[in-house]
């Protein structure tokens, strides 16, 4: 056997064991539907203020003095930074979701399961948006309060998801973590 076709069978071994072990881990199953709602209700909403509310033709509703529906088309990331990379950006989109995929199989905290579940969830509804559109539909305005950017609920769905990572890494920083245990 080569080098190369061993490395493949510890691949496929490995893949296999984490399969077995993420399909009986109750946050994964979870975590996998919870991040397929976050991304239907964030392509659900941008259906709406596109094809219901019609926002690209009005550009601006103004609710009230805190918050107003604003139609923009983010070609970039975050904020509209790094502009005009639609295919890096979308393969960075699947990296980060299949990473964290990989993560969310092998997670047992539940605050960590539902934070990694926000974040997928965004990443795919982003996603969807650039491969389709070439950009992302952003419309929620907060710049009443001051807030500089406009965005959406994948946008919100992933700082959401970042916000529950560091309240769990905040309960369990004084944990071991598991491979310290074992080596214990």
């Amino acid at each position: 056997m080569t080098q190369s076709s061993v490395q493949i069978s510890k691949l496929i071994k490995g893949a296999s064991d984490w399969w077995s072990d993420a399909r009986q881990n109750r946050f994964f199953l979870w975590g996998l539907v919870g991040a397929l709602v976050v991304a239907l209700l964030d392509q659900a909403s941008k259906y709406w203020i596109v094809h219901v509310v019609g926002l690209p033709e009005i550009g601006k509703i103004e609710i009230s003095g805190i918050f107003d529906l604003t139609y923009l088309e983010n070609p970039g990331a975050s904020f509209g930074m790094l502009s005009g990379m639609r295919v890096i950006l979308s393969l960075v989109s699947i990296g980060v979701a299949g990473a964290l995929a990989i993560w969310l199989g092998r997670l047992t905290r539940p605050i960590a399961a539902i934070g990694v579940a926000f974040i997928i969830g965004g990443a795919l509804g982003n996603l969807y948006d650039r491969v389709a559109y070439g950009f992302v539909v952003d419309f929620l305005d907060f710049s009443g309060i001051g807030f500089p950017w406009v965005f959406n609920i994948a946008d919100s769905a992933i700082n959401v998801g970042i916000a529950f990572l560091l309240l769990d890494a905040w309960q369990t920083r004084d944990m071991p973590s598991s491979d310290e245990s074992k080596n214990a």
